[in-house]
């Protein structure tokens, strides 16, 4: 279910390499993709915004190897559907500045489609053809969500878009690598939403690997991104398995549709806009990698559950905090120079720092939305962190609703044959008591919040001297964790703050009840068919008012 329809994809010659440099990472090879005139048939595609109400128009902007593309329009869920097919329109290749990640593409409106006004609710896919095929494979793809006259059910899977953005490093920067002159691996701190998604976020082909690779290692050995290296082969961007529509969102869709659930998608731009965006929702879900928030987003989040709404969060790594400008065009995010380099900080907004929720300057432990916290997690089974972790959770509280007719009782693991615990984890401060996990309350865990089931995860890569060079982030986790929560960057203050865990929770706040499984991988659970995984899930949303 991770991958498309039949159709494929035709690929383009669209990836650039680049050697990066700097004072503590040596020579670092990646690659980028940025619009070439040669090099085989490409498209590339963005629009004015990410949502839509039917009858609206939606503005494209194309840029293209080709002098002549067709555009399909697809309704993407378990029964995918053409809703429209326009063209063939003249096209044209337009370069972008070296900026263009932050700055935006700028090329001029290639094609303005009116949304027909009895269009349901959902994601709709744009293929991008070759005009002179007869029977193409897309060379591009866009995605925009519609919102039909009617609701399509009583869920709102709110898409992780602003996480999304953070890992999109089309143009050249992502708020993790790139070329971005003077920061530190050229990441930028400022994102445009005016520029394509990378390839490989909106579709993936079946055989695409996950971010947690399949199989645990037996022996030994440096560290393996199975899904890093069939980017590069592929000519994805390395970023795919992580950050987008493709991996998370589509999936659980797929899954929820074909289980009778009716699911309407929201991006966070609207719940960042509007307060009331999830107001009428019985269930609001969040899935896979959800790691960057702002401050209007959680307010959104908070009300809708004080005033009796439930929250569904099968998703991991809520960690930063982020700001949106320009009307949503432009993601800001200094994350860990936000301190020195944020024009926020030491101001009367420093509340609003990109930083993590966790930092004291910022004051809102991410528990006290969620119950869970990044900072207490992260990783398992991934690269060099945990990499023989056991990939389940283990259930501590097998009597509580949600493990309903799974059999499953205490010290049982689950979801561990679908690899459903990694890559990036949620947990909190805990402490055993008569062989039970229990909050300690130190990090903003809600009163009342139970740990139902969890695992052990780390902030710190470790292996064998001679296969060092294989390790992506070494301790830089564990050692920020210290400098916010210490601060102490002692030897014994980073094996400490290099322990994590991942953790399932539930509680209840206001007049309404959160669930979270915080791991970014639950979707697998799905994906693969795990039984108790969808057991648990489907409790969950049949408690939360999903059915109806």
């Amino acid at each position: 279910m991770s991958g498309g329809d039949a159709r494929g994809e035709r690929p383009g010659g669209t990836l650039r390499p680049s050697v990066l440099s700097g004072p503590r990472q040596g020579a670092r090879e990646v690659w980028i993709e940025r619009p070439q005139a040669e090099g085989g048939p490409a498209a590339w595609c963005y629009s004015d915004k990410r949502s839509y109400h039917a009858g609206e128009d939606v503005s494209l902007f194309l840029s293209s190897t080709l002098g002549a593309v067709r555009l399909r329009v697809l309704r993407d869920g378990v029964a995918p559907r053409c809703v429209a097919e326009i063209g063939p329109l003249a096209a044209s290749f337009h370069p972008v500045a070296d900026n263009a990640y932050e700055a935006g593409c700028g090329w001029p409106e290639f094609h303005r489609w009116t949304i027909p006004a009895d269009l349901p609710s959902g994601a709709y896919l744009i293929e991008i053809l070759d005009a002179a095929e007869p029977r193409p494979l897309p060379v591009g793809h866009h995605l925009v969500i519609v919102h039909g006259a009617k609701r399509a059910g009583p869920v709102a899977l709110v898409a992780a878009t602003s996480t999304w953005a953070a890992y999109n490093d089309w143009g050249g920067a992502n708020h993790y690598y790139g070329l971005h002159p003077g920061t530190p691996r050229g990441r930028s701190p400022r994102l445009s939403a005016q520029r394509p998604w990378a390839r490989g976020q909106l579709w993936l082909p079946g055989d695409a690997p996950r971010a947690v690779n399949a199989l645990r290692p037996r022996r030994p050995g440096p560290a393996r991104y199975d899904f890093v290296e069939w980017a590069f082969l592929n000519g994805y961007t390395k970023y795919y398995a992580i950050a987008g529509w493709a991996s998370y969102e589509r999936p659980f869709l797929h899954w929820a549709e074909a289980e009778g659930y009716g699911v309407e998608i929201l991006t966070q731009d609207e719940i960042h806009a509007d307060p009331g965006a999830l107001d009428g929702f019985r269930c609001a879900v969040f899935v896979g990698h959800d790691e960057y928030w702002s401050r209007e987003m959680r307010e959104t989040v908070d009300g809708f559950v004080s005033r009796g709404g439930h929250v569904a969060r099968f998703a991991g790594n809520f960690l930063w905090q982020i700001r949106l400008e320009d009307g949503a065009r432009r993601q800001i995010a200094y994350k860990y120079d936000a301190r020195a380099l944020d024009p926020v900080a030491g101001t009367e907004d420093a509340a609003r720092l990109t930083s993590a929720w966790e930092d004291p300057l910022v004051g809102w432990p991410g528990a006290a939305t969620f119950g869970v916290n990044a900072l207490r997690g992260i990783y398992a089974g991934f690269g060099g962190m945990a990499r023989r972790a056991p990939r389940g959770f283990t259930v501590f509280r097998p009597e509580h609703w949600a493990f309903a007719g799974t059999g499953l009782s205490y010290a049982d693991m689950f979801g561990d044959e679908a690899n459903i615990f990694g890559f990036e984890m949620d947990g909190l401060d805990y402490t055993f008591e008569d062989g039970l996990p229990v909050p300690t309350g130190t990090d903003g865990a809600p009163e009342g919040l139970q740990i139902l089931a969890m695992g052990w995860a780390t902030l710190a890569e470790a292996g064998r001297p001679e296969d060092a060079y294989s390790l992506m982030l070494a301790d830089g986790d564990a050692r920020f964790r210290a400098s916010l929560l210490a601060p102490d960057l002692s030897e014994e203050s980073l094996r400490r703050h290099s322990r994590g865990s991942g953790m399932v929770v539930h509680f209840r706040k206001g007049a309404g009840e959160v669930f979270t499984a915080g791991t970014c991988e639950w979707v697998n659970g799905l994906i693969e068919h795990d039984p108790y995984t969808e057991a648990v899930t489907r409790n969950v949303l049949d408690r939360f008012g999903a059915r109806g």
